[in-house]
């Protein structure tokens, strides 16, 4: 009983020993927000020093919301390299002759995260260039290259066409969404679609409503019917709140590419006989083309600043090609035909690659929990002192600069444009911020008065937690007026 006592006493202190070093604003701030000491995990220490300046429940594990994206685009720095890149292969299967394929045209995947409309455009274009006008087979969709189990977008939130519940694809185009825009002109509304997708039918049917008392939620009243090949529109539309826009996942991916493949094809003067269809690239088939993507370094920049979790996800998958044949997790299926390129990239190859990658690294998250990499999850976990010590890592790292150069910058841009504008700390720090339902995060790295670098990680678990904003902003103020 007594060593229980003991034990208790010495939890007491340590954790009002660390909330005792919390500046008064934070308290405030949090005191209004509802949000009890034991919700939050704050570490604050200066870059390269070993000591905490602030450290308070940060060995817990909590859900850290989109700070999971860290983790995996440092890993992909690391593991990949900066000037890594995606390709997209198209293949025929049959003969092409003076512009005719008689067989199937075969576009195959390995995971691009940012193949987006103006980049199909250029690849068709350079697919007629090459002499390719009618297909008189079908148009073929290899997506083998993930090994996934289907997709439920409504699994989350039960929300399935918000942007941000696209799941992977090896053939990802445009992420899978369909941007609408809403152009009122006097008292009618013109809707528009882009991409412009051929065989399905945008049927509007809202009604203009002039009355517009708060546009910060105007689409409340907007309902969106997709099925089939239609997309219908029900409901009223705010005139006074003017032009909108916004990104919807109304399709399955191989409808999505298909509606958009014809519609561009037809615009270059092209044709397709066939219908789309899944399948593998044949030994019989012949490379035509290869699209390559956009480098590494580019892409985690929209990870992290846009906190984009169809990218994240699709980098996530992508580190499993960093597995040696001869390291295959024990539990991996048999999927080899002899060539790098016959690999498939699974969940649970690409958490093996990041718990190798961490064993290399002798960075022993052993609290962590990975679902997708994103953060868009309930379940994945991490510690506010195992993100710290990541980010102190990635700071010594050669790549540094092109970690930092991803993350937003305090009230200039990225998913922190609007906070602090008016405050000091503008422009001092690169942060990334994680938001989910009773989740509430930020870390990252913050220069203060004196010129002296700091990593800060301020994570929030509780049904309040939305309300935390400004407990997280009044830590970051204090940290950048400190002398």
């Amino acid at each position: 009983m007594k060593l229980l006592v003991t034990i208790f006493a010495t939890l007491f202190i340590s954790h009002h020993a660390g909330a005792a070093s919390l500046p008064s604003t934070v308290k405030e701030e949090l005191k209004k927000a509802g949000i009890p000491m034991s919700a939050i995990a704050v570490e604050v220490r200066e870059a390269g020093r070993s000591n905490s300046l602030i450290s308070l429940n940060s060995q817990l594990a909590m859900n850290p919301a989109s700070n999971m994206k860290l983790l995996t685009t440092f890993a992909a720095l690391d593991m990949l390299g900066p000037a890594y890149s995606w390709k997209t292969e198209a293949y025929t299967d049959g003969e092409l002759d003076d512009g005719v394929l008689y067989g199937d045209l075969i576009l195959k995947g390995y995971g691009d995260p940012k193949f987006t409309i103006e980049q199909f455009w250029l690849w068709l274009s350079d697919l007629r260039t090459r002499g390719l006008r009618e297909i008189k087979g079908d148009l073929v969709l290899d997506r083998s290259y993930f090994d996934l189990a289907p997709h439920d977008p409504a699994e989350f939130d039960n929300d399935p066409m918000r942007a941000y519940n696209v799941g992977p694809d090896a053939l990802l185009l445009n992420f899978n969404t369909l941007r609408l825009r809403y152009l009122p002109n006097g008292d009618k509304l013109k809707v528009v679609s882009e991409p412009r997708i051929a065989g399905v039918t945008l049927d509007n049917q809202l009604a203009p409503n002039g009355r517009a008392t708060d546009c910060r939620n105007w689409d409340d009243k907007v309902t969106i019917q997709p099925g089939g090949d239609s997309v219908v529109l029900l409901g009223d539309y705010p005139i006074g709140c003017g032009e909108r826009e916004q990104s919807l996942n109304v399709m399955p991916h191989t409808r999505y590419v298909e509606a958009v493949f014809r519609a561009i094809w037809q615009e270059l003067g092209g044709t397709l006989d066939g219908i789309q269809r899944e399948g593998t690239v044949p030994q019989s088939a012949r490379l035509l083309a290869t699209h390559r993507s956009e480098p590494l370094s580019s892409i985690i920049r929209d990870i992290n600043k846009f906190s984009n979790n169809v990218m994240a996800r699709q980098l996530f998958l992508t580190l499993g090609e960093t597995l040696p044949l001869e390291n295959e997790p024990g539990d991996m299926p048999a999927v080899f035909s002899g060539s790098e390129t016959s690999r498939r990239m699974s969940i649970e190859r690409s958490v093996f690659a990041m718990q190798n990658w961490l064993t290399r690294e002798r960075l022993e998250f052993k609290e962590l929990v990975l679902e997708n990499g994103a953060g868009l999850s309930r379940i994945e976990r991490i510690s506010a002192a195992h993100i710290a010590d990541l980010l102190e890592h990635a700071a010594a790292h050669p790549l540094s600069a092109e970690l930092m150069a991803s993350m937003p910058i305090l009230g200039v841009d990225g998913s922190i444009q609007q906070r602090l504008t008016d405050s000091p700390a503008a422009s001092h720090a690169h942060l990334k911020t994680g938001t989910l339902e009773g989740v509430k995060a930020i870390s990252g790295y913050m220069r203060s008065k004196s010129g002296k670098e700091w990593v800060v990680v301020f994570l929030i678990n509780h049904p309040n937690a939305k309300y935390g904003q400004d407990a997280q902003d009044a830590l970051l103020e204090w940290l950048a007026a400190r002398s």
